[in-house]
């Protein structure tokens, strides 16, 4: 009884310090990641014609100028509501995962270990991810979307654009009062529960690699800057760099896997330009080449470093704090 008593008190600890380290990454990193989904989710411009955002940082003067700095934390309301149990539940399944794989109780896990242990983690974050994550970008691309139907549907006339023309007016249409709005429309009208999953293939994609590098990443920094596999006595400082590369090597791996999440999230579902993950990946390959994957990849680099070593940091103190 007295080891049950322990392995409870450890999920409760990880849950904990996961909640804190979740709120911790939110806050630091939200507004790069709402500039990120709005150059992801930009349609291609007719030919001859500039696309809605230069770049990152055009897209940042172009929010705060049309929606003021309230612009940046468009669509936090879901991964607020939620943040505490997406990062209780990653952080407590490596947890678990690190109780099964270590060889004895206490013994510190190798990087290969933490590696299965960050995949297994990624399975089940990523069955909480999709449907937040569509949410969140259908509220932060809206306004991206909405400004580019005049121009799409100009183009619509043309066959190269007119496909994609009347899926983006049909998106742009929609508009959506809140997290909980979207939620009701998509339940309403896009096939029910099962439409809060669209995207689920590219989200798997990205969080059980993603996260297997990212918690093997760590753990090895941690080990180097520590001299071995003892990193308890790790200062802040080595935690916070451990951490930020740790996210940096996250995005670095999977980056393509998003884009193609983020424009399967925000198709239309009556009028929709891609029929798939594959499809999707060919026809923004066919339509802006390579650097068509990696749309938005300055802000989420420019994100992950902060908001993980926020994440790492803000989990390792509340989590030594618990004791």
């Amino acid at each position: 009884m007295a080891i049950g008593g322990e392995e409870m008190g450890d999920v409760a600890k990880d849950l904990t310090a996961g909640t804190v380290g979740g709120a911790a990454q939110l806050v630091v990193g939200h507004p790069f990641d709402t500039i990120k989904v709005k150059l992801q989710s930009q349609p291609t411009p007719p030919p001859g014609q500039p696309p809605k955002f230069a770049g990152a940082m055009d897209a940042v003067k172009q929010t705060l100028a049309a929606e003021g700095p309230r612009g940046l934390y468009k669509g936090m309301g879901a991964p607020l509501a939620t943040v505490a149990a997406f990062n209780a539940l990653l952080f407590t399944v490596r947890g678990q995962m690190e109780a099964v794989l270590r060889s004895e109780p206490g013994a510190p896990l190798t990087v290969s270990q933490q590696v299965v242990a960050g995949a297994g983690a990624g399975v089940a974050v990523s069955f909480l991810a999709c449907p937040t994550e569509l949410i969140k970008c259908r509220l932060q691309a809206q306004s991206a979307l909405a400004s580019a139907a005049p121009a799409a549907a100009a183009a619509a006339a043309s066959p190269v654009g007119g496909g994609a023309a009347t899926a983006t007016a049909s998106v742009a249409a929609v508009k959506y009062g809140g997290p909980v709005d979207v939620a009701k429309q998509v339940l309403r009208s896009e096939g029910g529960v099962g439409g809060l999953f669209k995207g689920l293939g590219p989200t798997l994609a990205r969080e059980v690699p993603g996260n297997a590098l990212m918690f093997g990443v760590y753990e090895a920094i941690k080990q180097y800057l520590a001299g071995g596999q003892d990193t308890s006595s790790l200062g802040r400082g080595s935690l916070v760099v451990a951490g930020g590369l740790a996210g940096a090597s996250f995005w670095g791996s999977v980056y393509p896997t998003d884009v193609v999440k983020s424009v399967i999230q925000v198709d239309d579902y009556k009028n929709p330009k891609y029929s798939g993950s594959m499809d999707a990946f060919r026809k923004i390959l066919a339509a802006d080449g390579v650097k068509g994957l990696y749309k938005g990849f300055g802000p989420a680099m420019a994100r992950s470093v902060p908001a993980n070593a926020a994440c790492f940091l803000a989990y390792e103190v509340t989590r030594s704090a618990l004791g």
